[in-house]
């Protein structure tokens, strides 16, 4: 079948966004209130999604017969360090930390330190993340050794290869709290609160002197995610949650909780303050004690409190292709199949301020999708086709080829 799409597809790859693509008979997960449309079609025109219906024309359009299977919207990889952490052991490849190398007690924040200006749109694991369904994903700054736990910002990038990716209005800061953060503020976890009102009371008087925790542009920075702008807070503890919560609301911040082991926990509050989470459904044993109450539930609780979720691999970019497997084991554990879907395409978009363009397959929006070989979130199945912005993807990587090559010498080995 990969065949049969790659021939009808060759011809107009070059020229793909002035070709119109047809998608016919297609059981399309549109991640809108409309739910999952059976053999239906989609046309693509311009790179963006023209119509979704039945018995859709177009002249001169390539056409793709999808025989029922799975048609849903390009995938959230999660937060990653794609594109800015090739290999980790090498620091010439290793652009996703900062670390100033300064004592807790002399703490220096560089809220203005943004990873995305180093993203490369030709590193190894964008083909290799894109073939999987993952067309877009938000860049993610580590904490370095001799940094502190304001990582600095990030932001959502597309896969498609380009080097000027950034999609605009994704721009986040992150900040790590919690327990293991101890080491870089002083001992405990009550530090990381008093630092964090030290930031905005300098930020919101203009404090500016050689004992000033920001530089005069870090405050800068700083001020404008003062002023609404996303904060994703790394932390796990219910209790940290809660304090989350709280100072994000005295303050004006938008935030999301990346991690949140205990965020069943705190459920209610975080739908109340309609505070988004971003989960990793496969953690269900502690690695620390801030994560006691880790359960594979965990993302169907949020669900069923009305949270808006979505899912990441977490330090583990290489395989940040794997996060739609998180999406089936919340299945697996209670989450509902469409919800789990749209916790991967539409709630992320909405989660990092793309969901006017992307995220769903609807008249309008970006035409980033698709076309699976089965069931989108069982681990047996395969991505057939990627389009990103009603382009097709290569579907090769380094890993296919490596794989192609070894399976020849191997073919030919059992020929002779």
């Amino acid at each position: 079948m990969k065949a049969l799409i790659a021939s009808a597809l060759a011809l107009t790859a070059s020229h793909a966004l002035a070709q119109d693509i047809l998608i016919r008979g297609a059981t399309v997960y549109t991640s809108t209130a409309k739910g999952t449309l059976t053999n239906t079609d989609v046309l693509i025109r311009d790179g963006k999604i023209h119509s979704v219906g039945s018995g859709l024309s177009a002249d001169n359009a390539t056409t793709i017969d999808a025989k029922d299977r799975a048609l849903t919207p390009g995938m959230f990889a999660g937060l990653s360090t794609v594109g800015i952490q090739e290999v980790t052991q090498e620091p010439t490849t290793d652009d996703a930390s900062i670390g100033l190398g300064a004592p807790a007690y002399e703490m220096q924040w560089r809220p203005e330190f943004d990873v995305s200006v180093a993203y490369n749109g030709r590193s190894v694991l964008v083909p290799v993340t894109r073939i999987e369904g993952m067309t877009w994903t938000v860049l993610n700054p580590g904490i370095a050794e001799g940094g502190n736990f304001l990582a600095g910002q990030g932001a959502a990038v597309t896969l498609d290869g380009r080097q000027d990716a950034v999609l605009d209005g994704s721009r986040s800061l992150f900040i790590d709290l919690g327990g293991d953060m101890n080491s870089h503020s002083g001992g405990s976890r009550a530090a990381q609160w008093m630092v964090l009102e030290q930031a905005v009371h300098e930020t919101r008087n203009r404090i500016s002197d050689e004992k000033s925790l920001m530089h005069p542009l870090g405050r800068e920075v700083f001020a404008r995610y003062l002023a609404g702008g996303r904060v994703i807070f790394n932390v796990n503890r219910a209790g940290d949650i809660v304090k989350t919560i709280a100072f994000a609301k005295k303050y004006g911040i938008k935030p999301v909780i990346a991690g949140g082991a205990e965020a069943w926990v705190v459920a209610d509050q975080l739908a109340e303050a309609k505070v988004p989470v971003i989960v990793d459904a496969l953690n269900n044993l502690p690695n620390t004690f801030d994560s006691i109450g880790s359960r594979l539930d965990n993302a169907a609780l949020l669900n069923k409190a009305g949270v808006k979720v979505t899912f990441s691999m977490f330090e583990d970019s290489h395989n940040a292709r794997k996060v739609r497997q998180l999406a089936g084991n919340a299945v697996a554990h209670g989450m509902p199949k469409e919800a789990a879907v749209t916790a991967l395409t539409a709630d992320a978009a909405d989660i990092f301020g793309l969901g006017a363009t992307r995220g769903r397959i609807a008249a309008g929006q970006v035409a980033d999708v698709v076309l699976w070989s089965g069931d989108p979130l069982e681990v047996t199945s395969l991505a057939d086709q990627v389009w990103i912005a009603g382009r097709p993807v290569d579907m090769r990587s380094r890993q296919t080829e490596l794989r192609d090559r070894y399976f020849e010498r191997l073919k030919r080995a059992t020929a002779n």
